[in-house]
């Protein structure tokens, strides 16, 4: 089976460009993408309906299928019951999961109109959350819905620090912000 363009690229270019940056003296220091989980959960009182179509939307745009996440208590404010689906998510690794980023940096992002990068926050872990509000931005599906879908992506590193979790991602092809008057990428200041 042939490799996705974004995995040769990883091994052909990245990985060098890392070991040059960090100085790694051994093979198994160099950070890698481990997987990307795409997750949506619903609002308990509103949405309980929706549940199926969320699970379809998120599935078409990931390519493969997930799993749904039930309520681990009862909430009587939410009129949420333990055991009662309120999200789904999926998790990709190996091709798919290169494939999905590809997909995501080299034709999502560039097709959105004014945008200018992702924030470069990390979670202190090396690994990068995001979050999209309208999943209508994605080709793969077909929007026969009036109520917008959000979900968040969550991009799993085994980076060691921020640092060299964000240079992965960028040397991945992530567009993080810039600022126009130097090289330093933008800090969020949330």
């Amino acid at each position: 089976m042939n490799q996705p363009a974004q995995k040769k690229h990883y091994i052909n270019q990245v990985t060098p460009e890392l070991i040059k940056s960090f100085k790694y003296k051994n093979c198994h220091q160099i950070p890698s993408l481990k997987k990307i989980v795409i997750n949506s959960g619903i609002s308990a009182i509103d949405e309980k309906e929706r549940i199926k179509e969320i699970g379809d939307v998120i599935s078409s745009i990931a390519g493969q299928r997930g799993v749904y996440i039930l309520a681990r208590k009862s909430i009587s404010n939410f009129k949420l019951r333990k055991g009662v689906k309120n999200g789904f998510k999926v998790t990709l690794r190996n091709n798919n999961m290169y494939e999905f980023f590809y997909r995501l940096v080299n034709v999502v992002f560039p097709n959105l109109r004014d945008f200018r990068g992702v924030s470069c926050k990390m979670d202190g872990y090396g690994n990068y959350n995001f979050g999209i509000a309208d999943s209508s931005i994605f080709h793969e599906i077909n929007i026969s819905s009036n109520k917008l879908i959000g979900m968040d992506i969550a991009f799993v590193t085994n980076a060691k620090n921020d640092k060299e979790g964000q240079e992965l991602l960028r040397l991945m092809g992530m567009p993080f912000r810039i600022s126009p008057t130097s090289n330093n990428i933008i800090k969020n200041e949330n």
